[in-house]
């Protein structure tokens, strides 16, 4: 499909600061992790693959063609990291993942001759929970 490594290098990454629980070294520290991916300006995907991309990714991607992911679950900047390159890299494989067409099989006929017989018997067994009919 792709080659995750040279992909990894094209991906740009910016500390921010970071929400939530932390006290005074939130204010401090940049933890957040912001991973920025320009799509068409990238060596490792093909043209095809761009465009797959583009099209299905159309609603996170910017008007200048960057796709952008953040991570602040954890504290650590280097954790974040580790763990937007992780997301960024299945996002784009899962984008990229094409399902086999299903060929639809012939039902056997043993199986639609058992399924008539299970409800004639059905049928039959309800058929005796009747009142007779004495008319």
């Amino acid at each position: 499909m792709f080659n995750e490594e040279a992909l990894v290098k094209e991906f740009n990454f910016k500390g921010i600061r970071s929400s939530g629980a932390g006290g005074q070294h939130v204010n401090k520290v940049s933890s957040k992790i912001e991973l920025t991916f320009n799509i068409q300006e990238s060596l490792v995907l093909n043209e095809k693959q761009k465009e797959v991309i583009a099209y299905k990714l159309s609603n996170r991607i910017t008007k200048d063609g960057l796709l952008i992911l953040q991570c602040g679950e954890s504290r650590s900047q280097h954790r974040n990291k580790n763990i937007a390159i992780v997301r960024a890299v299945q996002l784009l494989k899962s984008t990229l993942f094409v399902e086999k067409k299903r060929i639809p099989t012939k039902i056997p006929k043993a199986v639609i001759i058992r399924r008539l017989k299970s409800k004639r018997a059905n049928k039959e067994r309800k058929a005796n929970r009747r009142k007779p009919n004495l008319d």
